[in-house]
């Protein structure tokens, strides 16, 4: 049966990277804790762009896509959905959003984990919201020949439940003693999860809501500010690839989740850096519109385009970043490649 012992963590010492890792991390949630209080109206425009960016990511990780004009309207209530992707674009929305407003209110138990999954899947056609996979589900990879192997067996239907019970009621005991630095403890039960796969559908997108209220539960909150999900997404290969790795021996109780907490930490670590260079940006008083968008421009190494621009300068209008991004080519400062959704640009040497 697969055992799940958290206590085993605290007798391990971790490598110079991981608990290099963590020190940056505590360092910027020090640094950074108290940015929301100080500058609540210019930081709550920065919330919403993460939770189109979260929703948008973490769907896209599992190949459900709509336009970004599409995104934007769901994300508003301008529009109802119109296709299965859209609408478990919605559902995801609204998980998204209990979560980031109700974390303190949510136990990490299976009964809630339910909760959430149904609320991924209340606009879908598919009956699967709420309930544990009936079904055996297989983790595949589909080889460049067309080819399809089996990488991994989670657990079956059966066991499914009561893994899932114990998963949560070791993690809260464990946690509760503070005697393993959640920053470990988080990756750990999200490998967990994975591995045990409970859903017939929604395991991906149901662990990176798990990542984002746990991290909101020991007051990492970075991700209301910046999207844990758009990172993952942009380093998806590495996310399989130590999702792999760290698997290798999981049902035997003999896997090594060290890859996987590397990965994870490497994630929560970009996201203040992140969070903070946009602070620093967007809490100058009084800056120019053209300066916030060449100080932006400063902080991109290679390519950059317009929508990361806007997503960095959250008080500024598209419309004003536009003859921001305008102004600066007239005078030689970044030069344009591409044409319409294929443009970016570079800074000029």
């Amino acid at each position: 049966m697969k055992v799940f012992n958290y206590s085993k963590y605290k007798n391990i010492t971790w490598d110079n990277v991981i608990l290099g890792y963590i020190s940056q991390i505590h360092e910027f949630k020090g640094r950074l804790s108290n940015i929301e209080l100080e500058n609540k109206a210019k930081i709550n425009k920065l919330v919403e762009i993460a939770k189109i960016q979260s929703t948008e990511a973490s769907n896209k990780i599992e190949g459900i896509v709509t336009t970004s004009t599409r995104i934007k309207q769901i994300m508003s209530n301008k529009a109802t959905p119109k296709n299965r992707d859209e609408k478990e674009i919605l559902g995801y929305r609204d998980a998204l959003s209990i979560i980031h407003e109700n974390y303190e209110y949510i136990p990490i138990k299976s009964t809630y984990i339910l909760q959430l999954h149904r609320e991924l899947y209340k606009y879908s056609e598919k009956s699967i919201g709420g309930k544990f996979k009936n079904v055996q589900n297989y983790i595949s990879e589909t080889r460049t020949d067309g080819s399809s192997v089996i990488r991994f067996q989670p657990l079956s239907p059966y066991e499914t439940p009561d893994a899932v019970d114990r998963l949560c009621e070791d993690f809260n005991i464990v946690s509760s003693k503070c005697d393993v630095d959640p920053l470990i403890l988080i990756p750990i039960y999200i490998l967990d999860f994975l591995c045990i796969h409970p859903f017939n559908d929604g395991n991906g997108r149901m662990s990176r809501l798990l990542t984002v209220l746990l991290l909101y539960k020991f007051d990492y909150n970075v991700g209301k500010f910046i999207s844990i999900e758009k990172i993952i997404e942009e380093t998806k290969i590495d996310y399989y690839n130590t999702l792999q790795l760290s698997s290798v021996g999981w049902i035997e109780n003999n896997n090594n989740p060290t890859d996987f907490i590397k990965y994870m930490l490497s994630v929560i670590l970009k996201a203040y850096r992140d969070f903070e260079g946009i602070s620093n940006i967007l809490l100058k008083k009084k800056l120019k519109a053209l300066t916030q968008v060449q100080n932006i421009i400063k902080t991109k190494i290679g390519r950059f385009t317009k929508s990361e621009i806007i997503a960095m300068c959250p008080t500024l209008s598209e419309t004003t970043i536009e003859r921001c991004l305008k102004e600066l080519l007239n005078k030689s400062l970044i030069i344009k490649h591409g044409d319409r959704k294929s443009t970016f640009y570079t800074r000029k040497n």
